[in-house]
């Protein structure tokens, strides 16, 4: 095509920037990126002001920053066409697409009885009611034939207009529901795809009808967009992903650390692939191949650990230095023009020593999953007070007298030796020799008593970083706990 691709994306401001909108948005902006003339659009659904607030508006465009979906328009406002949206009712229903309804929905199901029929039966449509108070605009599905929506991924859909009811297009306050703003909003953006979850599916041929309705009215001839229905997010039950019961906040994965570049590559992954057998792949690269007839149309499994052992391999492959500024936010907080929302610093300013993070960074960065982990990682290092996992203590201390023997020997040899991890590894495995104890179990009872935990950055150099003086104080303070 001449020009490149017009897609939007367009969220309802109705509660936190769930996933799967998230793969929306993504898989829009990568259509867009592959041409140069190609134009992300973002429209703010925001015309149902009864379950929209201004703060999930900001939680949109704050997530669609962070994940890099950098717009060519936009954020535009539905709420600004609402002159257009009642201009577009008024020229169908002068041209005879529409018809005042006063059913209320008691009306509706009592003439359905026991009938599961569902939709409304069309009681209205020959009455030549005017508009009164409680009159809604319903629109003249035609009785007859099909409606096709030529989907990208799907193939061609068919819809029976027969089983499509003379569904509402506005309100008796006038106000124009979803159905005919969306598709008067697209006409004037001239989307040319739109590309959706699969749930906006049976939406489809209602604005496909609405769309060829209007070019009849208004005289103009505005080519239908190419349609793409992503297939469903399900989480390990193969059920749809619940707002209630799984984790879907797009928000609360940047708060728990997974980094962006590794989300967007996950959420790339969620029902297309791109070629070999490589899944961490550059997003120049995704880019490049990605391809809407590519998607599948099978349900995509939302797997947690999938993307976090991925967010994993991004951490790894960054600079030692890289993984320090990233971890500023969850370590030095306030430093950091974002911080996270479910958390506070577990240490205070005057706690922190950025020098000693930066050498015992690395450490931590081959052994976590999310840039949440770390703090609790590297704690004992900042925390005057110790925080202790009391069963591992019972289990290699406090009930184990072979341990503390180890901690008192521990005491002895590390006052006396140079304080350098290769020779601190050494005496360990002496110590634990001279008690037949191998260095696995040796350590155990230092690295409880000196990071309050068993599992933790490699031992030795978390001990040469510390220091003697507070390495020996620890094992004396554990030693102390069980004398007591």
């Amino acid at each position: 095509m001449p020009n490149g691709p017009r897609v939007r994306f367009a969220p309802s401001p109705t509660g936190f920037f769930h996933v799967g909108s998230a793969r929306s948005a993504l898989f829009n902006w990568l259509l867009a990126r592959q041409s140069p003339t190609g134009c992300f659009i973002l429209r703010i659904e925001d015309t149902d002001a009864d379950r929209n607030r201004e703060e999930w508006v900001e939680g949109i465009i704050s997530a669609m920053a962070w994940l890099g979906l950098d717009l060519d328009e936009g954020p535009f406002r539905q709420s600004d066409n609402v002159e257009t949206h009642i201009s577009a009712a008024t020229a169908l229903l002068e041209g005879g697409y529409l018809y005042y309804c006063d059913c209320t929905g008691e009306d509706v199901q009592a003439r359905k009885g026991d009938t599961k029929t569902p939709g409304y039966d069309g009681f209205c449509r020959d009455r030549g009611l005017s508009r009164g108070p409680t009159a809604a605009l319903r629109f003249k599905t035609p009785r007859d034939g099909v409606t096709t929506v030529q989907d990208l991924i799907r193939g061609d859909v068919e819809f029976s207009n027969h089983t499509i009811d003379d569904f509402v297009v506005a309100k008796s306050s006038g106000a124009v529901l979803y159905a005919l703003a969306n598709v008067t909003d697209d006409r004037k953006d001239a989307i040319t795809h739109v590309i959706r979850g699969e749930e906006h599916l049976p939406n489809a041929p209602k604005q496909i009808l609405l769309w060829s309705a209007l070019n009849d009215v208004l005289g103009d001839d505005v080519a239908l967009p190419f349609y793409a229905h992503l297939p469903l997010l399900v989480n390990e039950q193969r059920k749809k992903l619940s707002k209630r019961k799984d984790p879907v906040a797009t928000e609360s994965y940047r708060d728990q650390g997974y980094v962006a570049p590794a989300f967007v590559n996950y959420l790339a992954l969620l029902g297309w692939s791109p070629r070999g057998d490589e899944e961490i792949v550059p997003l120049t690269t995704i880019i490049e191949q990605f391809r809407l007839q590519d998607v599948s149309h099978s349900p995509a499994f939302f797997d947690v650990k999938k993307l976090s052992h991925m967010n994993g391999e991004y951490l790894r492959a960054m600079s030692s230095q890289e993984f320090i500024t990233a971890c500023g936010p969850w370590v030095s907080p306030w430093l950091s023009a974002w911080r996270p929302t479910d958390r506070d610093a577990l240490w205070s300013e005057r706690q922190f020593d950025a020098a000693l993070f930066a050498r015992v960074a690395p450490l931590v960065q081959e052994r976590v999953a999310t840039l949440g982990e770390v703090p609790a990682m590297v704690a004992f290092f900042f925390l005057d007070e110790l925080p202790i996992d009391d069963a591992a203590f019972d289990k290699v201390i406090g009930a184990d007298p072979l341990g503390q023997a180890l901690l008192a020997a521990a005491v002895e040899r590390f006052a006396e030796i140079p304080w350098e991890a290769p020779i601190l590894h050494a005496a360990t495995v002496e110590l634990g020799e001279a008690m037949a104890m191998n260095l696995r179990k040796a350590q155990a009872p230092i690295r409880c008593a000196v990071t309050g935990s068993l599992v933790g950055p490699p031992l030795f150099e978390s001990l040469e970083y510390l220091g003697r003086e507070k390495v020996i104080g620890r094992l004396q303070t554990a030693l102390a706990q069980c004398s007591a």
